[in-house]
């Protein structure tokens, strides 16, 4: 993991708000994390799904699920962007966020897109 989103990840886990994962990003943290192309040695899927399961475990930390109205939000936003692609999981996420009245955190600058999402990059915090 990056350090900086190490050390902002490990905040959250440690602060006393409440933190919400979503299923694409726990699956992205399993392709990212034992990806031998992206990290040199990774470790064992076991041992990536053991830290999740740990998340999990933390009182504060929920697995956010779209609302009824996901997908008709989910297709509009798509429409509006006039693309899908690579920005379909991006679409996803903000659309979630916004359902939920959440703030979406990513180093990711393509979340600006999105209007009336509230997206926080940790980077610039």
């Amino acid at each position: 993991m990056h350090e900086t989103a190490r050390r902002w990840w490990d905040g959250c886990l440690a602060g006393v708000e409440g933190v919400c994962l979503a299923w694409a990003v726990m699956l992205g943290f399993v392709r990212i994390a034992t990806n031998r192309k992206i990290v040199a040695r990774p470790p064992g899927v076991g041992e990536v799904m053991a830290r999740i399961e740990g998340w999990l475990e933390l009182p504060r930390v929920h697995v956010v699920q779209p609302s009824d109205a996901h997908f008709s939000r989910l297709r509009d936003t798509l429409e509006r962007l006039g693309t899908a692609g690579t920005m379909t999981a991006d679409a996803h996420l903000a659309v979630l966020a916004m359902g939920r009245g959440y703030v979406l955190y990513s180093m990711d600058a393509d979340f600006a897109r999105f209007a009336g999402l509230r997206w926080i990059n940790p980077r610039r915090r």
